[in-house]
């Protein structure tokens, strides 16, 4: 814990870090949907398609990897340092086992192309940044470990620097791979997967470099010895990080699904849904950070029995959330036709996207709300409630209500000025309807748990 500091000062200090790691992170997408964009329509629409795909696979074995923060974070939070490393050595044969799971499904994506019903040219493009990104899974899973493990010690600094170091060597990488400098052959959009994957190795390998070496780390004796798996200690992270993992696939894929579905109405509207879904996500990295810097101050509070100051700090992240969504959504909704012309130079493209980011101005201020709140519950390890209540509302209200909306004529709304299908838009509505629900409900479960662990701790 940070002794001796509000509990707003610590949310900031822990935040800022974890905002720009983040935010370099997200970059990565921005740059490969500009540059993507700007070397050709097919090559945006395959690189959307194409991150989609990957992130609905890779994002749910990350999620289960991020069972390390509050198991760390509470160990740290109640003095038992030495206990740690061995966490870390088990998380980390997680990822072995995570990194051989994402690259068998990425060999075979036939399932996924059978929902975008995308054109051939774009399907060939498609499958070759498939085929590149696989190469830099192992890296991204170790780093993810690594940085799940600096934030419980309140050490997020490092993962910031290495971040950005990573987006440094990103951009130049996307610029020869993509348009062929540098004497390197044009791939178009699949060079954006080549250059993910080099500079995941980097940022991996420097990371680890770091463990080993520097003496704040050392405490924690994450290379004091070999362990071999062990099967009570991986139990207990998969008890906490598979709920976590299925949450992050049904939030993920309630996205990637929409833009997999999108691909039918044709190149242009995936363009443009890929510019507003770019948009959304990078949005998203403010409550995102704000409640990953919650997660490790409620399991620090757990861990010293502190349960007042962890309901206390879960509460002040959100309103600190919402007010922080009200100006982004603001500004959003202001400049939204020139954040669509800033990604594409397609006048079709550019329409559609303007458009689209009106809904994402409403959806953000919704997605604030349950990105804290599912952060703040498994800081006190509450994370298969959140897994039920995703999967009903994201899946059910939000994707299958987007199908409907979208793409068929199912649901007459000539009534309000509607006329079904409503393309887009229809997704867009279904997914501010399905995350409205699901962070209420979450948010109601966060207060009657915090108060029933803060009058009784068995509880937990």
């Amino acid at each position: 814990m940070l002794a001796g500091q509000s509990i707003f000062s610590q949310l900031v200090k822990l935040g800022w870090p974890v905002l720009v790691a983040q935010v370099a992170v997200m970059l990565y997408a921005v740059t490969d949907t500009i540059m993507a964009g700007h070397f050709g329509t097919d090559d945006l629409a395959a690189v959307g398609i194409g991150a989609s795909i990957y992130i609905s696979v890779f994002v749910t074995t990350m999620g289960v990897l991020l069972a390390l923060t509050p198991v760390a974070a509470q160990l740290h939070g109640a003095g038992k340092d030495a206990l740690i490393g061995e966490q870390v050595r088990q998380c980390a044969w997680l990822g072995v086992l995570m990194s051989i799971a994402v690259i068998v499904v990425l060999q075979f994506p036939q399932p996924f192309f059978a929902l975008t019903q995308v054109a051939p040219e774009v399907e060939v493009k498609v499958r070759a940044y498939l085929h590149a990104i696989q190469f830099g899974v192992p890296a991204l899973l170790f780093f993810r470990v690594f940085g799940s493990f600096s934030n419980a010690i309140s050490r997020p600094r490092v993962v910031m620097v290495l971040n950005l170091a990573g987006l440094a060597l990103k951009v130049p990488l996307n610029w020869a791979l993509i348009e062929g400098h540098l004497g390197l052959p044009a791939l178009g959009g699949p060079g954006c997967a080549v250059a993910t994957a080099i500079c995941s190795w980097a940022t991996c390998i420097a990371g680890w470099l770091w463990c080993a070496r520097v003496a704040d780390y050392r405490v924690f004796g994450v290379f004091s010895r070999w362990s071999w798996p062990d099967a009570a200690a991986m139990r207990h992270l998969l008890a906490v990080g598979v709920p976590i993992g299925a949450t992050f696939l049904v939030d993920v894929t309630a996205f990637t699904f929409m833009t997999l579905f999108v691909a039918r109405l044709g190149t242009q509207y995936s363009g443009a849904h890929q510019i507003a879904a770019n948009v959304a996500a990078l949005s998203f990295m403010v409550p995102l950070s704000l409640g990953n810097a919650a997660t490790v101050l409620v399991g620090q509070a757990i861990g010293a029995r502190d349960f007042g100051r962890a309901r206390a700090t879960g509460i002040q992240a959100l309103l600190i959330a919402l007010a922080v969504a009200v100006v982004f959504a603001l500004g959003l909704g202001l400049a939204r036709e020139p954040i669509a012309r800033f990604y594409s130079r397609d006048p079709g493209v550019q329409v559609l996207a303007a458009a689209l980011l009106g809904y994402v101005a409403v959806y953000h201020l919704v997605d604030a709300l349950q990105a804290v709140t599912v952060n703040v519950l498994r800081g006190y390890k509450r994370t298969v409630i959140p897994m039920v209540v995703y999967t009903v509302s994201l899946w059910g209200l939000g994707l299958g209500g987007g199908y409907v909306l979208g793409l068929t004529d199912r649901v007459h709304l000539t009534a309000i000025g509607l006329q079904t299908p409503l393309g887009a838009s229809g997704f867009w509505i279904a997914a501010i309807a399905s995350v409205f629900c699901a962070g209420g409900v979450v948010t109601l479960y966060f207060l009657r748990e915090s108060a029933r662990v803060s009058r009784n701790p068995e509880w937990l």
